[in-house]
């Protein structure tokens, strides 16, 4: 094994699905996996059957983005922030939100430079900091009875002289933990002494249970123009399948990262990219999302309900949850498999998301309906 790869891990969800999709039992909850039974936007569909027709959608042109696109992308943060981007010149099309990551952490790191990180956090976004070289310094999220919660002072604290950058996300995965004002404002003076971009993941930064709108970074004025924004159609638009996501950043960066996606990926998928700008660009797009979200919080809430006896930390959006198995005597596996044998039940142990993330089982809420996670408790009790 080459020495980027040493020290990472898998992320445990293939594990696990791989091992449902075997089983193929119908009675299976699938609890393990950043799926999504609700369909995408009606205009999303309707254009990328179109678009299969269409001989513009079938090209490597342009590279950094069709021009719709990137428009969208670029109105859409724009709105959100309120900070205008430009797109042609602020805005690149990506094939994917994590993509776009591991793209914007190549164009601003240095192999040995540090990325500020929360804790437990995605392995997926840990790993590509690794693979890059870069550091991550994680920040302890702390379970409290109301949910996650990090201390705006101990994350600006971790911002030092070797820090490349801050990697927000929020509804976080996996956690649903929400980023405020307090972690802006404390940031804001670390992050200019120690000339330091904030890389903002937005992937469901809608996705909120409290009915607030986004707080996004660059709507912070001593952070705009230290901002970097990777978006995603994934899980707003629940669009997984059609690999499209953006990255909007000021202009003399989003040049570098431009050339990495050229130099990565290349081009993003032609027949799913005119589909996204139809749906980011929909008048009824916030509507349509907080329809999505209201669903998922109603089946977030009766896992919480159903679960209640159990050290459940409860969530402020996005699609996951976690349970700290310390309590019950188990390591995160040994829940996950007891669970899969005895309550068939297929859940993510945490192992590599983060220091933490060894004491948490997660469950994901995005693709079972309410009916069918009515019974729930009864396969806890049968498993554990």
């Amino acid at each position: 094994m080459v020495g980027r790869l040493a020290h990472i891990p898998g992320i445990g969800v293939n594990v696990i699905g791989d091992r449902a999709d075997a089983a193929a039992d119908p009675a299976m909850l699938r609890l393990e996996n950043l799926d999504t039974d609700l369909r995408p936007p009606t205009a999303a569909v309707e254009s990328t059957r179109r678009a299969v027709d269409d001989d513009e959608a079938n090209s490597y042109l342009p590279f950094e983005g069709h021009h719709d696109l990137r428009a969208a992308a670029a109105a859409h943060v724009t709105r959100v922030s309120g900070h205008r981007y430009d797109p042609d010149r602020e805005c690149v099309s990506v094939a994917g939100g994590l993509n776009g990551v591991l793209n914007v952490l190549l164009a601003i790191t240095e192999p040995g430079d540090e990325v500020v990180i929360a804790d437990p956090i995605y392995a997926g976004l840990v790993n590509r900091i690794r693979l890059v070289g870069a550091v991550p310094v994680h920040v302890p999220a702390v379970a409290t009875p109301d949910g996650w919660r990090t201390d705006p002072e101990r994350l600006a604290a971790a911002v030092g002289p070797r820090t490349a950058a801050v990697l927000l996300m929020g509804p976080s995965m996996p956690t649903g933990a929400v980023i405020d004002r307090s972690h802006l404002d404390a940031l804001a003076g670390p992050v200019a002494e120690h000339d330091t971009w904030v890389l903002y993941d937005a992937a469901m930064e809608r996705i909120r249970f409290d009915g607030l709108p986004p707080v996004h970074p660059a709507s912070h004025p001593e952070l705009a123009d230290r901002v970097i924004t990777v978006g995603s159609a994934s899980k707003e638009l629940r669009m997984i399948g059609w690999r499209v996501g953006w990255v909007v950043a000021p202009a003399p960066i989003l040049t570098d990262i431009a050339l990495v996606g050229l130099t990565n990926v290349v081009c993003q998928v032609g027949i799913a990219q005119h589909a996204v700008a139809a749906a980011l660009s929909a008048p009824d797009c916030d509507a349509d999302v907080a329809a999505a979200t209201a669903t998922w919080q109603q089946r977030c809430a009766t896992i919480l309900e159903q679960l209640a006896d159990y050290p459940i930390v409860r969530p402020h959006g996005g699609w996951s949850l976690l349970i700290d198995t310390r309590p019950l005597g188990l390591t995160p596996a040994q829940a996950s498999a007891r669970l899969f044998e005895h309550g068939r039940v297929a859940a993510t142990p945490m192992d590599g998301w983060g220091p933490s993330g060894q004491h948490y089982l997660r469950l994901v809420f995005a693709n079972e309906p309410v009916e069918r996670l009515a019974d729930l408790r009864s396969r806890f009790t049968a498993a554990l």
